[in-house]
């Protein structure tokens, strides 16, 4: 496997561990999956390994002057090693992304304790109180567990960019705001500022989907949303009420709409952009 750096090893806490810990470990053994990850409560004086979540240096965060990201939230121990080693993995964009989408919640939980799931998967590897389980061992397994959502998660970051060639061919044939695209891939990032409402896809269960496509300045809202009386309709009456013969779902919030033919999933998405008019 690759090294991206030429640390041997790394040195954290003792005791009791969590998500900062765990995946700050994980991160150093994708860079260097050679490196030797010691735990301890007192750092060995002439260390010459790389130091994080202890002793006040520059990958710790308990300091009085702990650095805080210009939207306020501070770093953690993952988040400072991601900061100065992450575009060695994926480009500056989306490093960023990264950090705001994975990391940052993840810091924040270790500096406030608000709450976050991976956090509380992670923390339940620590041994019960009673458990006659040795804290390092358990720390091996919990971080076994974060280098595999780390290297999920870098892939899929990875892969967007890998979409951009088929989304832009597919945008040179784009009309009427109906984005049709050969294959499912990652879109959302390449439609941005673009007169696109719905984007059309194969399923991977058989037929086709349209998706409406978010708001560039409110990703929580639609460009044009399918009908109301189209959402959560039964499969045996949606072609009737849609007027979509083969059309078999419409997703309660009105973002997605599957039917057999790619023709009808076209029609389905005229039809909703025609009635946004009204």
């Amino acid at each position: 496997m690759k090294r991206y750096i030429n640390i041997e090893k790394g040195f954290t806490h003792g005791g009791k561990f969590h998500a900062d810990d765990v995946f700050s470990a994980a991160l150093l053994t994708m860079l260097n999956p050679d490196i030797k990850i010691e735990r301890g409560f007192q750092i060995p004086e002439d260390y010459d390994g790389i130091v994080f979540d202890i002793g006040f240096g520059e990958f710790d965060h308990h300091q009085q002057n702990r650095s805080v990201r210009e939207n306020g939230v501070p770093y953690a121990a993952f988040g400072l090693l991601w900061k100065k080693y992450g575009t060695m993995l994926v480009d500056e964009d989306e490093a960023r992304r990264f950090d705001e989408k994975f990391i940052q919640s993840l810091d924040l939980n270790d500096n406030t304790g608000s709450e976050n799931q991976i956090a509380d998967m992670i923390s339940v590897f620590n041994p019960p109180w009673d458990y006659a389980v040795s804290s390092d061992k358990a720390f091996e397994e919990a971080k076994d567990l974060a280098y595999k959502v780390l290297v999920k998660e870098i892939e899929n970051i990875k892969s967007i960019n890998r979409a951009k060639d088929l989304v832009t061919k597919a945008l040179s044939k784009c009309e009427d705001g109906i984005l049709v695209m050969p294959r499912s891939a990652p879109w959302k990032k390449f439609v941005k500022e673009k007169e696109v409402y719905f984007v059309v896809a194969p399923s991977n269960r058989g037929g086709y989907t349209a998706q409406a496509v978010p708001k560039d300045d409110k990703p929580n809202e639609l460009k044009i949303p399918f009908p109301k009386e189209w959402r959560g309709v039964e499969k045996e009456s949606i072609g009737e009420v849609s007027g979509v013969e083969t059309l078999q779902f419409c997703h309660n919030s009105g973002f997605l709409i599957s039917a057999l033919t790619q023709e009808d999933v076209i029609k389905a998405c005229v039809i909703a952009r025609e009635k946004a008019k009204e």
